[in-house]
């Protein structure tokens, strides 16, 4: 069966990525798997002409990898065996912003990487990042996907040697906490909470009552365990996979904010694939970011069993009074016409 096969990637990547290096990408990248008498990639082992390197910085296991291997394998079908996906998972290529790099030089075809590292490209895209935008995993789809809506968007990072592809959910993230319960903002007062490293989720965090602190993921445990930081928030499978249940058992559904993930390719590699193929991509992806939502919410579920187990409690909270506390945010990063169009877009769309 395809899909064992493609799920070898993250054993194989290791020593494939010795001759990824030297193969790189030539010309529109035409031709499968590593060279040189590497290990061989995916797409040789399934043997289309030609498998699309793809970069994940996250296990296969994950619900946008398994949405990539489904779509790698109806690609493939839809192809008649010409084209595949290679999914190089646990960012064996490296951290996805080295990865964007790698997909501009087009030493990479594809790359899997968070929505907001596109703002520093176009400081734009912060429109889409912002906290309480989304009702729900499905609004967030329907117009991140939606070309009428960020069409324009999209089109404003090509001059950097980027096609976004498509958008994927990336999880609802909530604040967790080794101190007790979050209700409301008051409850966060003075707690120093792990945030993404930017200035916008730093203020976020501010508005939400808690001391934003960014910090690497890898250091997020001890820095808990130590008293360093107070909590942190991230969605149910980080909380879960990275046993931040343990020392963090406190986590409560502020549902603050819906950072999409977007799948990119560089210009030069989409712009030498052949319109019908593109024209078939396209439709596959559309698909693949509704089945991701499926898979993510089966994951959910299942990271939630997995933490209470280990001790952790989850608790509804007042999630109006989060989100009135944050709308500052929105009136700052809503600076120009297009992100007040894309907004009221976004707004427009609620259920």
């Amino acid at each position: 069966m395809r899909i064992s096969k493609i799920s070898k990637i993250g054993a194989v990547a290791g020593v494939a990525i010795a001759g990824l290096a030297l193969s790189a990408c030539s010309g529109s990248g035409a031709g499968g798997g590593a060279e040189g008498g590497a290990e061989p990639g995916v797409g040789e082992l399934m043997g289309s002409e030609k498998a699309f390197r793809v970069a994940f910085n996250q296990s296969v296991e994950h619900p946008q990898a398994q949405a990539l291997l489904e779509f790698s394998d109806e690609l493939y079908e839809a192809t008649d065996g010409r084209f595949s996906l290679d999914l190089y998972t646990d960012e064996v290529l490296g951290d996805q912003a080295s990865t964007i790099e790698q997909v501009q030089s087009g030493t990479i075809d594809f790359a899997m990487i968070a929505g907001s590292l596109l703002e520093n490209f176009e400081p734009d895209f912060s429109v889409v990042n912002l906290p309480y935008l989304y009702d729900s995993p499905e609004h967030q789809m329907q117009v991140l996907n939606d070309d009428a809506i960020m069409g324009d968007l999209y089109d404003a990072v090509e001059d950097d040697s980027i096609k976004v592809l498509s958008a994927f959910h990336g999880g609802v993230r909530n604040v967790y906490s080794s101190k007790g319960a979050v209700e409301t903002p008051a409850d966060l007062a003075g707690q120093k909470i792990r945030v993404i490293g930017s200035d916008t989720n730093v203020k976020m965090m501010e508005l939400m009552g808690g001391v934003g602190t960014p910090m690497a993921q890898g250091e997020v445990f001890t820095a808990i365990q130590s008293g360093v930081l107070d909590g942190a928030e991230n969605n149910e499978l980080i909380y879960s996979s990275l046993s931040h249940d343990e020392i963090a058992p406190f986590y409560s559904q502020t549902q603050h904010l819906m950072m999409p993930d977007y799948l990119i390719a560089g210009t030069t590699v989409w712009d030498g694939i052949e319109p019908d193929v593109q024209a078939t991509m396209t439709d596959l992806l559309a698909a693949s970011s509704d089945r991701e939502l499926e898979l993510f919410a089966e994951a959910v579920d299942a990271a939630k069993g997995e933490a209470e187990e280990a001790g952790a409690t989850f608790n509804e909270v007042d999630v109006e009074t989060f989100r009135e506390a944050t709308l500052p945010l929105h009136e700052e990063r809503v600076t120009n016409e297009r992100t007040q169009a894309i907004y009221d877009a976004i707004e427009a769309a609620r259920s």
